[in-house]
């Protein structure tokens, strides 16, 4: 008796009608939106008039129209994608309580420091109903169908009397938030169950409905696998105390969450994406949508319920006595409802990456075959030339499947073909619709004067265009869509809530949000529905400079000064960090990489005023639950050797260039000053939790290590600057030293080549600390802009930054309107070894002065990084400081200082 509409924008309805008027309703929606009945995608992800199942026609063969579920089967959509469309298609939705989406427990490990997703025992049998999940009460629900009698005849045997999913299972898993805490109190009757009842605990609930409790076999709700709000009581609400004293407050976590809803939400996801359940999810699938829901299979399987729960087992308008009509929909209600029966056949596996006798085997994620560039931070190349040039500073790099787009600042591509251009800050305050290819103007707006200059816009979508400038305002532009209308710009609302100029936008379609960045100090999300202020991110130290949207997480980060902070989508902060590193850099540009949201080495990219790209990824790592005393400085060789080189901005072994490192040779320090956090003025990071610093994570240190004092004085500076290197291995030999590290610049907890097949693992939460998440600096790009040579002094700051749809390039534009590519090189740590690049600053030999022709190629010595000509560049040699084993090319004085050291080294040993 009902319709769902779900529009464009993300927002959807729930039509409820009397019975005979839906479908009337229907044909009118066909009259007025002709292409709902045409080829074009369902909400499912296919036409809608494609079966689920496979479809056996000849003609669908042809086409080549793929199912959902065999765009599942091919890894197409993720799991958590799929369950969502077979939820939707088995008529489950948002919009009603009593058909709310239905998920699977997947886990059966609640108790662990940390999730072992290669080992079976870690996850629930997902072939069997929560009902026989335990031996004991899976004889007992046998026994209850068995010996089942009714008198009247009218109720077949069952196995369960209450249901998987309801209302009040799923108000109860939401009770912590509104409006689900009144819908809660309307169900229980204005107040709230007794506490021992209620959700608080994810294991206790897991134990509940798998073992103990007869009455209770529920699944779960899809908010486990996204929203961590609802685990937290942000409204403080009373809801009472346990028999045992334990008051009710925030979801009680497993231990391998870490205690944060978010990382419980990350593993949670990571697990249902993972090749185990990935191979037997199909098996879930069976029992809740499939074949096995019911008849014969459905005993065979002890997932018979009671009848009424079952779409089309009753016929409630032809209930005539309306006490047993009421009492009957009073049942369905309050116990809930099985999804439509969407398969008669059993649901074929997804096809798991790869299987060895039968059995799973985990291909690891840094294996070969990736070529995802945030799996290789430290084997990224650049293209040997520009692969594209712009004549002023790059402002937006688009990636698309045809190739790579670039414009200039004060430009912005027009999607969803990016064949045009919005073009702003010309003199007359006007602004300009442009061809890409011609750069020729097309239509010229002059209605935007009158709000001030423009600083800058995006384009959401085709029909909007969103300014901000001086005026304060944000002003949001929509283009007429009638040949009359298309040269003029009207003006659909003005977002008033900034202070100063608005320096920055961005938005995001998924999420449908803006947010502007303002010289205020502030940024301020907005509904992009609704164009109405939503919240304010407070706690900048300078002008906001760049902003970017995660469009998985909803993750929002904004940039001002050196400081990069995260926010969630709500707006609550996640974690900040200070990038500064002793000389003048400022963040122009940020990105995040969106591959898998679960994947713990997703990057934050920075791009800053000094030609730099750098990496941040988000660790958990211990501090102290109080802040300590702060300790003396204890004098330390510029940290410990091995660790820098394993897990700081590394020097790849045999690597013949520090593409992806940087070889930014600094004057040597003195080690007593070299280590220190307070070292750098204005470098303590805005936490939102109390003065402790970021100490904690066990380190060691070889202060003996003659190769660490030379290794020191060839490290760039933000490799000196107070890094504390963490060691996450177990049973350390020696006693860790809590040491504050550089607020800045985080510890670097794991090694950057890990073996492949090891899961990260992290050592067990000691006494007196507590886990906390922060923004940890991974590494960085140096190579094109920001060499550290006498001969550039002001290098090409990075304005733009872009990362290729599936992940593998990541594109750099700088101030000089060059874009460069890098991606992982196919030999780890090997590049031609001479290692050669355009560079349109220097213009003679650093050796015999003389002027590079057209056609002389240019060689960078790999020790002390300046360009030489062939002749003066015709040395080769090891170098033993940078781990380079094999001869590679180097300068005549490099090459006499690099033979001296060497026999130096060989009289010490003999």
């Amino acid at each position: 008796m009902a319709v769902e509409v779900f529009s464009a924008d993300g927002r959807n309805y729930l039509l409820a009608f009397q019975k005979g008027v839906r479908n009337k309703v229907y044909q009118r929606f066909l009259a007025v939106v002709p292409s709902l009945a045409d080829s074009s995608e369902s909400v499912s992800g296919q036409r809608p008039n494609t079966s689920v199942e496979q479809g056996s026609g000849l003609l669908s063969t042809l086409v080549g129209e793929k199912s959902v579920t065999q765009r599942w089967e091919r890894g197409e959509i993720s799991n958590f994608q799929y369950l969502m469309h077979l939820n939707t298609l088995a008529g489950r939705s948002y919009n009603d309580l009593m058909q709310y989406p239905v998920f699977p427990w997947i886990l059966a490990d609640y108790d662990a420091e940390e999730l072992d997703l290669n080992n079976p025992k870690t996850f629930r049998n997902l072939a069997k109903p929560m009902g026989a999940q335990t031996d004991d009460r899976l004889t007992q629900y046998k026994k209850r169908y068995k010996d089942w009698e009714d008198p009247n005849g009218e109720t077949p045997a069952y196995h369960y009397g209450t249901h998987y999913s309801s209302a009040m299972i799923v108000a109860s898993y939401l009770v912590r938030m509104e409006p689900f805490t009144q819908i809660f109190l309307r169900l229980q009757g204005g107040h709230f169950d007794l506490a021992d009842r209620m959700f608080h605990s994810v294991r206790e609930a897991w134990l509940s409905a798998s073992k103990h409790n007869m009455a209770d076999v529920k699944e779960l709700i899809p908010e486990f696998f996204y929203l961590p709000e609802f685990l937290l009581n942000s409204n403080n609400f009373d809801l009472g105390a346990k028999q045992n004293g334990t008051k009710l407050g925030d979801v009680i976590l497993p231990p391998w969450a870490k205690g944060d809803p978010r990382e419980f939400i990350r593993v949670h996801r990571e697990a249902l994406e993972c090749d185990y359940v990935s191979a037997h999810l199909h098996e879930w699938i069976d029992l809740i949508f499939g074949y096995k829901q019911q008849g014969p299979p459905a005993v065979e399987a002890v997932n018979v319920f009671h009848h009424l729960f079952y779409e089309g087992q009753v016929d409630i308008y032809n209930i005539n006595d309306p006490l047993k009509e009421t009492a009957t929909i009073g049942f369905i209600n309050n116990f809930g409802q099985i999804p439509k029966q969407l398969f008669k056949k059993p649901h074929p596996p997804k096809r798991v990456r790869s299987k060895v006798n039968g059995d799973l085997a985990a291909v690891p994620p840094n294996s070969n075959n990736d070529k995802i560039f945030f799996h290789h931070l430290d084997n990224l190349r650049p293209s040997l030339a520009p692969v594209k040039e712009l004549k002023e500073p790059v402002g937006q790099i688009v990636c698309t499947d045809k190739g790579i787009l670039a414009v200039e600042q004060n430009k912005v591509l027009v999607p969803p073909t990016w064949s045009k251009t919005f073009a702003w800050g010309y003199a007359d305050l006007s602004c300009r619709l442009a061809n890409y290819e011609s750069d020729k103007a097309l239509v010229v707006y002059e209605c935007l004067s009158e709000w001030g200059q423009i600083l800058c816009a995006i384009c959401p979508n085709p029909k909007l265009v969103i300014t901000g400038g001086t005026s304060t305002a944000i002003c949001v532009w929509e283009t007429g869509s009638s040949k009359e209308k298309a040269k003029s710009l009207t003006l659909k609302q003005a977002l008033l809530g900034h202070t100063d100029a608005v320096t920055c936008l961005t938005a995001s379609s998924s999420y449908r949000i803006v947010v502007s960045g303002s010289r205020d100090r502030t940024c301020i999300i907005w509904d992009l529905n609704k164009l109405s202020f939503v919240t304010q991110l407070r706690g900048h130290r300078a002008p906001v400079s760049a902003l970017c949207i995660n469009e998985l997480t909803g993750d929002i980060v904004s940039c001002a000064g050196t400081y990069i902070h995260m926010w969630s989508i709500n707006g609550s902060p996640i974690s900040s960090a200070n990038t500064f590193t002793g000389r003048s850099q400022h963040i122009l540009c940020c990105c995040v990489s969106e591959m898998n949201e679960w994947d713990t080495q997703n990057v934050v990219v920075t791009g800053h005023s000094d030609g730099v790209v750098r990496f941040w990824r988000m660790e958990f790592l211990q501090v102290p639950e109080t802040p300590a005393p702060k300790p003396a400085e204890p004098d330390l060789p510029d940290c410990c050797a091995d660790e820098k080189i394993e897990g700081g901005e590394s020097h790849n072994g045999d690597d013949d260039s520090s593409e992806s490192e940087g070889e930014e040779p600094a004057a040597p320090r003195n080690p007593s000053t070299g280590g220190g956090s307070g070292s750098q003025p204005g470098s303590a990071v805005h936490r939102p939790r109390g003065p402790s610093s970021r100490a904690g994570a066990s380190w060691s240190m070889d202060s003996g290590s003659d190769d660490s004092r030379r290794w020191s004085d060839t490290l760039s500076i933000d490799e000196k600057d107070g890094f504390v290197f963490v060691n996450y291995s177990e049973g350390q030999t020696k006693a860790p030293h809590p040491q504050p590290a550089h607020p800045g610049q985080g510890s670097l907890p794991q090694p950057l080549h890990p073996p492949a097949a090891e899961p990260r693992t992290y050592n067990q939460l000691k006494a007196g600390y507590r886990w906390e998440r922060q923004l940890v600096f991974r590494s960085k790009l140096t190579m094109h802009t920001a060499f550290d040579r006498k001969d550039n002094a002001h290098p090409a700051e990075i304005t733009s930054l872009s990362i290729s749809k599936d992940h593998s390039k990541i594109l750099v534009g700088d101030g000089r309107g060059r874009v460069f590519s890098w991606s992982v090189s196919d030999q780890p740590g090997r590049s031609a070894a001479d290692h050669w690049v355009k560079d349109e600053v220097v213009d003679s030999c650093s050796g015999c002065t003389v002027r590079f022709s057209l056609t002389e190629r240019r060689h960078h010595c790999r020790n002390c990084g300046q360009l030489f000509c062939q002749r003066c560049s015709r040395f080769q040699s090891e170098i033993k400081r940078l781990k380079i084993s094999s001869p590679v090319r180097v300068c005549q004085n490099c090459y006499y200082n690099l033979q001296h050291e060497r026999s130096v080294d060989d009289g010490c040993k003999n």
